[in-house]
Order: C-alpha cells, then structure tokens, then sequence
C-alpha cells in the first residue's frame, strides 16, 4: 500500500539525458531498451562500465559502475571486510560484491520522484562520483586481491597521499 498517490501522464526518461552526455563525450555506449544504457570510460587505473537504469517505478535512475577485477573466492571474505571499511567513508554511494560472479561494484542512484526532470549536471555529478570513487579506491582492491594484504593494509596503502616533489 502506498503512502502517497500520484500519477504522471509522461514520465520522463532520464536516459535520454545520459545519452546525450555520452555522445557529447565520445565515449563508447550502448543503449540496451528503455531503462538501461552502458557505458564506457576510460580511468587512469583502468576502464570501467557505468550501467544507469531507470527505475521508473520507484522513480530513480540507478547507477551501477564495475570494472575488471575478478575476486577470487578465497579473497571474497577479505574483500569484503575491505568494502564494510570503504563504505564507513562515503557520503553518498556505497560498494558491493556481487558474490555469484565475483565482481566488486560500485552503486548510487539518483531519486527523482514526482516528475523531477533529471539535468545534464545531475546525471554528469552521479558519473564523475562513481568514477572518482572507483579510481580512489581501485588500488585497495588490487592490493587485496592480487597482493594477499588485509583490508586495513590495503585501504592505508591506498590512502597514503605524498606531497611535495622529489
């Protein structure tokens, strides 16, 4: 039972918005239907896939960005125990680990309830935060998983930050 009752005559899809600044980039994309557009950036670490979904039922366009890190089931715990760490750090968005196929993602979704057009900025900010958030994070990940350090080793190594030059 709902709380509240509206109906919107035209809903308005917000992956009309997210195509546009994927053409305007000249990044690789694929438009997958109405509700799911992929796309493809390239990091300095390494490519990711941002998939935006509207979810025109709940109102909110979902965005979920993965990248090329297989976990290997006996890092799952570990890389987990990472993720929990990484997720008390965020403000917005938070990481998963897909357990079924190994791979580390990471969500947001930006809600647009009652009809609320969703803006060129609004759909470039839900990008740049998963891509920056990725690209921050990304090293920790590896260090976990191809490296055997624990999650605290990890996340300080990624953390450490120099300054100055050599």
């Amino acid at each position: 039972m709902s709380l509240t009752s509206y109906t919107d005559d035209s809903p308005i899809n917000p992956l009309d918005v997210v195509e546009r600044l994927a053409s305007g980039n000249d990044w690789s994309f694929e438009r997958l239907g109405d509700d799911e557009i992929t796309i493809l950036v390239t990091g300095k670490w390494t490519d990711y896939q941002l998939s935006y979904t509207w979810m025109c039922d709940i109102e909110a366009l979902h965005l979920a960005c993965a990248f090329d890190l297989k976990v290997p089931e006996r890092r799952r715990a570990e890389v987990q125990a990472l993720i929990s760490m990484i997720n008390e750090r965020l403000w917005v968005g938070h990481y998963d680990l897909w357990i079924k196929e190994g791979i580390v993602m990471f969500r947001h979704a930006l809600v647009l309830a009652g009809g609320v057009e969703a803006s060129g900025r609004q759909c470039e900010s839900l990008l740049g935060t998963a891509v920056d958030t990725c690209e921050r994070y990304f090293s920790a990940f590896q260090f976990v998983v191809w490296a055997g350090k624990s999650a605290k080793e990890a996340l300080d190594a990624a953390m450490f930050e120099t300054s100055g030059e050599a």
